[in-house]
């Protein structure tokens, strides 16, 4: 049973403020990854298990997508943050059915995200049944003839909402999603929803796929690389690896960010002696400090520009023979562009036109550009238009399906991009669900389900009544806590698939299960042969993974074994999906997969090449796009930007260095200088003293969203400390899931329906 003392309890009181870090990793990185490691699994753990992290015969990391480099991997391929993934998995501390005796579930919400993650490894299927006080133990069977019962009594299939982390494997997603369909509903949420949706969505309209088309050698040879809206010294590291190579071969770098992030300033590669003894490697060579939402105006400023230097030397700027042949809308976009007033983008930006025209320049320049981005952009009213903004910038100069050039968009989880592909979708194609019943005999719906967000309406509103989350920490990745939380309390069945103690499995429907799963680390031994699933990095490169330590308990499963076990619960024998040979052997899934998804073709022996196989993507590939118009699609978006309201201020909410997503790893922020606390609010000094405050004051955080009917809408988050930090005047930000409570569940992006999680209008009030 896990030590649960005070050892992870806090106070907020004694937050230590520093200075934030000019640059990223280095000597402190390592020891921050061996000290983590050797308090959760010991030395020789810790040893074994890193050395296989990333590895062509290891298992891929739990955390972000990042891809390795092609051909050629490091004794060591892993991040600070990997480390600390893969030591929160890899922990030798336990939750029992001891552990849940000894703590109530009333017992267990008073306790922080960071305090819960730190019990350790769930053992043993658990139920909490209606009434009860406290989780106890429940056989395999029997949680799934519960799930299969209460699913078959709801009196439509839509009645229940399945949700998916981004961390499952290409082969639990495909039985996952197969399940749901058979059981008749496409209710199929996942974290894009919550995080690149917007991507997607801006993506498949412009140039007929949602994904990047970029590779790792496509980045290494840029000529240069704008990066907008990210922060990869937290969310990425090892990107600046790969940014470190473009910058050895001349690629000039420009970082578009609210905040200035160590990562984009400078990185010191703990593996090299410059990075140990020397200063490392500068890598924004301009850091545009732009405000919060000014990216789209940027990006509209910029095309411009571009447009007015093809004017005064025609024939040098666009590439003319790229747009007459492969796009479509040029001159509707163009005529739009030259009516873009620079003033306004000079105030939504906050940049000056000297820094823009400087931007525009480099564009002018460089014969390989690449754009990248995250949730900066994604997660905003106007993500979508802002990232079809991007895509017109690079189409002008012919950017799309040249080696280095493209879009980018750099997405987090690992294996998020591979659900989507596997079919963890809402709104799935015709073509995919197609053959999906001509493989299986099943007849899938056709009626489009919910995304993250509807689903949270539907609970809300008794709609659904039964939730299953593959993995991932519900209630604490979406917005709007306090709707969240009551809606799934209004379910009968709510059901967690899980490695660790989240508080998703304390907020509960009438009855609840925890089903513990084997993480990426675990050897995955099926029927007395061990087992391989894959995963697709975020540059379309599919790829096995093999885990192997000996598993936490005896009692825990596989994800594909436990979806595999619910069917077969909810179906019966004699259902025509082989569910018993799937959960048996994961190379009959991969047959199956093979013929329904385009591109896996063979996908046993191509997956067993050692570094995997890439997966096609059109534009990248043959410069086609599967669009409605046969082409690269050039588009007209309003301008949208958030002007700072007086006396408010428009918050962002974010990671720490210390975090994953909603997993806590620790308590300090090493790069923003942030010690022993989460509850600290980053604003500018100016704004402390307009506003009548000092450093170090505590404040309440009040949103403010206006409804479509009108009304203004109050949300809370209470008890934040100040923190002067370098950030433009009258732009806030935070550390998430704690502000998720101020983001309204209305407040969603555009096309998209993405949270709008980084443009909060809010007001501070003084502590009492």
């Amino acid at each position: 049973m896990t030590d649960t003392t005070d050892r992870y309890t806090f106070d907020e009181d004694d937050v230590v403020v520093t200075h934030e870090k000019s640059y990223a990793a280095g000597v402190p990185a390592v020891l921050v990854s061996l000290r983590r490691g050797l308090e959760q699994m010991g030395p020789v753990r810790t040893a074994r298990t890193l050395m296989r992290l990333n590895q062509r015969e290891g298992f891929d990391c739990p955390g972000c997508a990042w891809p390795e480099t092609p051909g050629h991997r490091k004794h060591a391929e892993f991040c600070e943050n990997g480390a600390k993934a893969v030591a929160e998995e890899a922990t030798t501390r336990k939750v029992g059915p001891e552990f849940f005796a000894a703590h109530s579930v009333s017992d267990l919400l008073g306790r922080t995200e960071f305090w819960l993650g730190q019990q350790g490894r769930l053992t043993h299927p658990m139920v909490l049944l209606p009434g009860a006080s406290h989780y106890e133990p429940i056989g395999w069977d029997a949680a799934f003839a519960m799930i299969a019962g209460e699913l078959r009594a709801l009196a439509s299939p839509h009645e229940a909402v399945f949700y998916t982390s981004g961390r499952t494997s290409n082969e639990a997603a495909f039985v996952y999603q197969l399940m749901i369909r058979a059981f008749g509903t496409n209710n199929l949420p996942d974290c894009s929803n919550m995080c690149h949706e917007s991507s997607g969505s801006a993506l498949v309209e412009t140039i007929g796929i949602g994904k990047g088309s970029v590779s790792v050698p496509d980045l290494e040879n840029a000529d240069l690389i704008l990066i907008a809206g990210q922060n990869p010294g937290t969310n990425h590291p090892r990107m600046l690896s790969t940014l470190e190579k473009a910058k050895a071969n001349g690629a000039r770098v420009i970082a578009i960010n609210p905040l200035p992030e160590a990562g984009l300033m400078r990185f010191k590669d703990p593996q090299k002696v410059h990075g140990v003894v020397g200063d490392g490697v500068q890598i924004a060579d301009e850091y545009l400090q732009i405000r919060i939402g000014g990216d789209q105006a940027l990006f509209q400023g910029l095309g411009r520009l571009l447009l007015e230097a093809e004017d005064r030397n025609p024939g040098t700027v666009l590439d003319r023979e790229f747009i007459d042949r492969h796009t479509a809308s040029f001159e509707e976009c163009a005529a739009h562009l030259r009516q873009v007033d620079l003033d306004t983008v000079a105030a939504a930006t906050g940049l000056t036109l000297a820094q823009i025209q400087q931007t525009a320049e480099a564009l002018i320049s460089s014969k390989k550009t690449i754009i990248c981005w995250a949730m900066g952009l994604t997660q905003q009213t106007h993500g979508v238009a802002t990232i079809q903004d991007a895509v017109n910038l690079l189409l002008l100069q012919g950017m799309i399906g040249k080696p280095g050039a493209g879009v980018c968009p750099v997405r987090g989880h690992s294996n998020v991009q591979g659900d989507r592909t596997m079919g963890i979708w809402e709104k799935m194609p015709e073509s995919f669900l197609a053959a999906l019943d001509a493989e299986f005999g099943i007849r899938s719906p056709r009626e489009h389900g919910l995304d993250a967000v509807d689903s949270i309406r539907a609970m809300r509103d008794g709609k659904a009544s039964v939730f299953l989350g593959m993995g991932g920490n519900f209630v604490s990745a979406t917005p709007d806590t306090e709707t969240t939380e009551a809606a799934l309390r209004g379910c009968a069945l709510t059901v967690q698939v899980s490695t660790k103690l989240n508080r998703s499995h304390l907020v509960t429907g009438q009855t609840a299960l925890i089903l513990p799963s084997l993480g990426r680390t675990d050897k995955d031994v099926q029927s007395g042969k061990k087992q391989q699933v894959t995963v697709e990095d975020s540059m379309s490169m599919v790829h096995l993974s093999r885990g192997s330590l000996t598993p936490a308990s005896e009692h825990l499963r596989s994800e594909v074994a436990i979806v595999c076990g619910i069917a077969q619960a909810l179906f019966g024998p004699d259902h025509s999906v082989p569910w018993a040979e799937f959960a048996a052997d994961y190379d009959r899934i991969r047959d199956s997969i093979a013929r329904v998804i385009p591109g896996f073709e063979d996908f046993n022996r191509k997956v067993r090449r050692p570094d995997g196989f890439g997966l096609p993507h059109p534009p990248r590939d043959e410069r086609r796009f599967v669009t409605d118009t046969g082409k690269a699609n050039f588009t007209v978006n309003e301008l949208s930007w958030l002007p700072v309201p007086e006396g408010r201020l428009i918050l962002q909410t974010m990671r720490s260095h210390d975090q994953y997503n909603t997993t806590i790893y620790g308590l300090d922020d090493r790069y923003r200088g942030v010690k022993g606390g989460r509850r600290v609010l980053f604003i500018a000094a100016e704004d402390i003293a307009a506003l009548g405050y000092v450093d170090g004051d505590r404040v309440d955080l009040i949103s403010e969203w206006e409804a479509p009917d009108g009304t203004v809408q109050e949300r809370r988050a209470d008890d934040f400390r100040l923190v002067p930090y370098p950030t433009p005047r009258g732009n806030v930000a935070a550390y998430y899931p704690e502000t998720n409570p101020l983001i309204p569940l209305d407040h969603v992006a555009r096309k998209s329906n993405t949270p709008v999680s980084k443009a909060i209008t809010i007001r501070l009030e003084r502590r009492p």
